[in-house]
């Protein structure tokens, strides 16, 4: 093989492993993501939000929650559809596991602190696709910010 040929093929970049057909699981964590990315912004604390609940959820550890993340971050940027996570979920998830979710996504949205409108809207989004009514969105949001 050529001198070049080699050298040009030491620094190609492998082809990345194809994602993981999403699951309820999967699904959860591309909406948080979706949420957290929503002000245009996507800080550490909705990330660090973000791994906690994987953790949690899951009974994972924080390294297996932080990649766990990664793939949720690859699947919610691969899939424009949020209503395709929203279905899944409201599909193979109970009314419980659904209020949970709704839980789960005002928690990263409080995350750092600050409300943004961008932010309240996506969740509206969600609730509705999640088949939830509002008094359960402010039901959760409640139980997440002590209120």
């Amino acid at each position: 093989m050529p001198i070049v040929k080699r050298i040009l093929q030491a620094f190609s970049h492998p082809e990345p492993a194809p994602l993981p057909a999403p699951d309820a699981k999967h699904a959860l964590g591309a909406l948080m993501v979706r949420v957290a990315k929503s002000d245009a912004t996507y800080r550490v604390e909705e990330i660090q939000r973000i791994d906690r609940i994987l953790a949690r959820a899951n009974h994972i550890g924080p390294i297996e929650a932080a990649q766990m993340r990664a793939i949720c971050e690859k699947l919610e940027h691969a899939a424009p559809d949020t209503d395709e996570f929203a279905r899944l979920i409201r599909e193979t998830v109970s009314h419980e596991g659904r209020f949970e979710t709704l839980k789960a996504l005002w928690a990263v949205l409080l995350a750092d602190g600050v409300e943004r409108p961008e932010e309240v809207t996506t969740i509206n989004s969600l609730r509705s696709a999640l088949g939830m009514s509002e008094a359960d969105s402010n039901a959760a949001r409640g139980a997440v910010s002590g209120g």
